[in-house]
């Protein structure tokens, strides 16, 4: 692994957004003040990574990454690994309660080529590469591909913080020999034993699964291909000595074909000869059909009649005229008669109406006389009771005073009311104008009873001449009506005579009906008779078609009687012969039949002999098929023992194949078993290692000490006294730091070209207190780290505050912090 560029914001002391680049820093320091924020470089390497720092002691101490006041921190690593470059971000944050959690974290892998310095453009995460992690928990592994170290082989072998920095040298062996396994990359061949193992179990199961088939295939041997082919000869002979006897099974069948056939046509003429009969009714046919044309003729005959006499009627009809008009005439006479009638009897009526009109008016005039006698009466009574009222007005009035008050007609005070005097009028007149006023109702009521009276009687009389001038006007049109009427006696004399020819021509028309349905009746009846003749000859037609390929004698068509008699005698003299024809074709087909028989019973005999049933029936083409079928059968089993010992061949051949497979995968295993290979790898690494270190180890001490190991423990040689061998633990401090620089930069160097794996040590960060060594040994040290960053295939960085050793280095980064946040500085080189 090896830093490219590393960008910070919110992380410890670096509040600010800051950047390092790595890019050409192949030999660095980190300088500055303690407590400028050096270490925290180192820490936001480790924790963008493996997402904990050395220095916080685990996963619950990542509130330290938290700058003072901060909410947030982001810590951003471009690095490289075994060629490719990868992008690992990681982001915290504090919530409203105060808790510290990781809000974000992902590992990307980048194009190829990819310039960091484009970083600096605001690129989108989108825009970095291929996402290999996007939550903590992916992370922990896609880093581990990536690197090739899980996070404590990485704090000891690349990043070596401060305190840690001895940790590979004092570490146990089996802890020692897991760091080096994964730089080197052994566990492939731990990944190979467990490929050949898997391998051999697999050819194993082939080798089972092979037994198993070859079980199934046991049938499958020589002697069996052996009497398969036997088998197929035998079949082949039984076809051909079955072809060879087939034309004479067809020859017998033929034969009895040839006789059931002329049997067959045998008993087919029998059949159509005996089956020649004349119908019962043949003879009766003519008679009846002859009989019913003279009864068709008779009834037209009849129908012509019955016409003739219709017609006859009808003229008669004619002769008298249209009836409708006489008895329009008739009525006319009729309402004449009624209408004279009617003004004969309306003449005295109006009459006696007239005088009553008269007499009515003369009764009105005298009412109205008497009522003019008693208005004049009733003006006379008025003027009478004015005037008796004129007279005693004074006496009138006294009625109305009183006493004490105002008199009406002076408006003076009334003392006394005089008293009324004796014989006064007012009274007498009153009474004689009301009797007048009654005599004048009573005149004025009769006069209005007269008018009424004369009203109605005029009303009658106008009635009664309308009506008397009314009925003349009409007798004036019936009379000029029948001006030309013969008179209503003549008129009822051709009525009759009309009534009675209308009777004898519906008569004559019944007669014409009944004798035109008998005349239908008597038609229908030919015509069937003349069917049914006809239909004799067709069944006479049909019964000597039947037998038309026998050649029966030609038919007289004037006599049907005759042509069946003669056509019955001709059969049954045939039949005789045709049945004594038939007798001696039973004989020749029993005898064919035997004969077909026993060549059968021949081929019969072939397929038994070959142990095969013969097939049903005895048919050529049934015996010929079952033969080519057995051969059929037999190749096929031949064929498929064969194919079966083919087959167990080349499974046995397959088996001793996987068996040698199975022996050399598991030879491999045994030989990788209990890590033995492994172990020797190691100790040759091992042994490389320590001496790599001792060499270095003697440069550092001038040649005091050298390391040793013995069974994975380190050992320092002390040639100042006499090559006493010391553990490592009992070095001093000073003695530990130089044994372990030598042992890490031995690390750096030498298993680098050891490992196949992506565990490389691209690069190397110390950060150790450098300023305990004293000016010789700190040369040494500086002079040895130059050395190996010279090579160029390593990145070598130091977290340092001892100004000789930093002025030795090309590149530095110089850290400082003020009250508000840490910076970065690039200078050297």
């Amino acid at each position: 692994m090896r830093p490219l560029r590393l960008d910070l914001a919110g992380f410890t002391v670096f509040r600010e957004e800051t950047t390092v680049d790595f890019t050409d820093a192949d030999f660095f320091a980190l300088v500055g003040p303690t407590g400028s924020g050096k270490s925290s470089i180192l820490d936001a390497i480790c924790f963008a990574l493996y997402g904990v720092v050395p220095r916080w002691g685990s996963s619950r101490g990542i509130a330290s990454a938290l700058a003072p006041s901060a909410t947030e921190a982001r810590v951003r690593l471009v690095f490289e690994s075994a060629g490719s470059r990868y992008v690992a971000t990681r982001v915290i944050r504090r919530d409203s309660r105060g808790a510290v959690k990781t809000g974000n974290a992902g590992l990307q892998l980048m194009p190829p080529g990819f310039d960091v310095t484009r970083l600096d453009t605001g690129m989108s995460p989108d825009d970095l590469g291929e996402v290999l992690a996007g939550t903590p928990a992916e992370m922990e592994q896609a880093v581990l591909d990536a690197v090739g170290l899980p996070y404590e082989q990485f704090t000891t072998c690349v990043l070596l913080p401060q305190g840690r920095f001895a940790d590979f040298l004092h570490a146990k062996p089996a802890t020692r020999q897991q760091i080096l396994v994964n730089l080197l990359g052994l566990h492939v061949y731990e990944r190979v034993r467990e490929r050949a193992t898997a391998r051999a179990g697999a050819a194993e199961a082939a080798v089972a699964a092979v037994d198993q088939l070859l079980g199934g295939l046991a049938d499958a041997d020589e002697a069996a291909v052996a009497a398969a082919a036997r088998q197929v000869d035998a079949m082949r002979a039984l076809a051909t000595a079955v072809d060879a006897a087939l034309p004479r099974l067809t020859q017998a069948q033929q034969a009895v074909a040839s006789a059931a056939d002329q049997v067959t046509a045998l008993d087919d003429e029998v059949g159509l000869l005996a089956g020649v009969a004349a119908p019962a009714a043949a003879a009766r046919l003519a008679d009846q059909a002859a009989a019913a044309r003279v009864a068709a003729t008779d009834a037209d005959r009849a129908v012509a009649d019955a016409e003739e006499r219709e017609e006859k009627v009808r003229a008669e009809l004619a002769a008298i005229g249209d009836p409708a008009d006489r008895r329009l005439l008739l009525q006319t006479h009729a309402e004449r008669d009624r209408v004279a009638a009617e003004a004969a009897e309306l003449a005295p009526a109006l009459a006696a109406a007239q005088a009553e009109q008269v007499a009515s008016q003369a009764a009105l005039r005298s009412a109205r006389s008497a009522a003019e006698a008693a208005d004049h009466e009733l003006d006379r009574a008025r003027q009478t009771y004015q005037e008796a009222q004129s007279a005693d007005l004074a006496a009138a009035l006294r009625h109305e005073l009183v006493a004490g008050a105002d008199c009406p007609v002076c408006a003076q005070p009334v003392s006394t009311v005089p008293p009324v005097p004796a014989g006064s009028r007012v009274a007498e007149a009153k009474s004689a104008g009301q009797a007048a006023r009654a005599a004048a109702d009573q005149a004025r009521q009769a006069v209005t009873e007269a008018e009424q009276s004369l009203r109605a009687v005029e009303r009658a009389v106008d009635r009664a001449r309308v009506r008397a001038e009314q009925l003349t006007a009409r007798l004036a049109q019936l009379d000029a009506r029948l001006s030309d009427s013969p008179g209503a006696d003549a008129l009822r004399t051709d009525l009759s005579t009309v009534d009675r020819l209308q009777r004898a021509l519906d008569d004559a028309g019944g007669q014409v009906r009944r004798a035109r349905e008998a005349a239908r009746q008597a038609q229908r009846a030919a015509v069937t008779g003349e069917q049914r003749l006809q239909a004799g000859w067709r069944e006479f037609d049909a019964g000597r078609d039947a037998v038309a390929r026998l050649a029966p004698p030609a038919a007289d068509r004037s006599d049907l009687a005759a042509a069946w008699t003669l056509l019955t005698d001709w059969a049954h003299q045939l039949l005789a012969e045709r049945r004594t024809a038939r007798a001696e074709a039973d004989a020749r087909l029993a005898s064919a039949r035997s004969a077909a028989s026993g060549v059968a019973a021949d081929i019969d005999a072939l397929f038994v002999a070959a142990e095969l049933a013969p097939p049903a029936g005895a048919d050529p083409a049934g015996y010929r098929q079952a033969a080519a079928l057995a051969v059929q059968r037999a190749q096929t089993d031949h064929e498929r023992i064969t194919e079966r010992f083919a087959q167990a061949g080349e499974l046995r051949g397959r088996r001793a194949d996987q068996e040698r497979q199975a022996q050399l995968a598991r030879t491999l295993a045994g030989h990788l078993r209990a890590n033995n290979f492994e172990r020797w790898l190691l100790v040759e690494a091992l042994d490389l290692l320590v001496d790599g270190a001792s060499r270095i180890l003697r440069e550092l001490s001038s040649g005091q000490y050298e390391l040793v190991h013995d069974a994975g423990e380190f050992f320092v040689v002390d040639h100042h006294d006499a090559g006493l061998r010391r553990g490592v633990r009992t070095l001093s401090g000073g003695e530990t730091f130089q044994a372990s620089l030598a042992l890490a930069l031995s690390l750096s160097e030498q298993l680098a070209g050891m490992s196949a794996s992506a565990a490389s040590l691209e690069s190397i960060v110390l950060d150790e207190g450098f300023g305990s060594l004293d000016a010789a040994t700190l040369d040494t040290v500086a002079a040895t780290l130059e050395g190996l960053a010279a090579r160029g295939d390593r990145m070598v960085g130091l977290v340092t505050h001892v100004p000789a050793l930093a002025e030795r280095v090309p590149v530095r980064f110089e850290v400082s912090k003020d009250a508000r946040t840490a910076r970065v500085r690039r200078s050297g080189l």
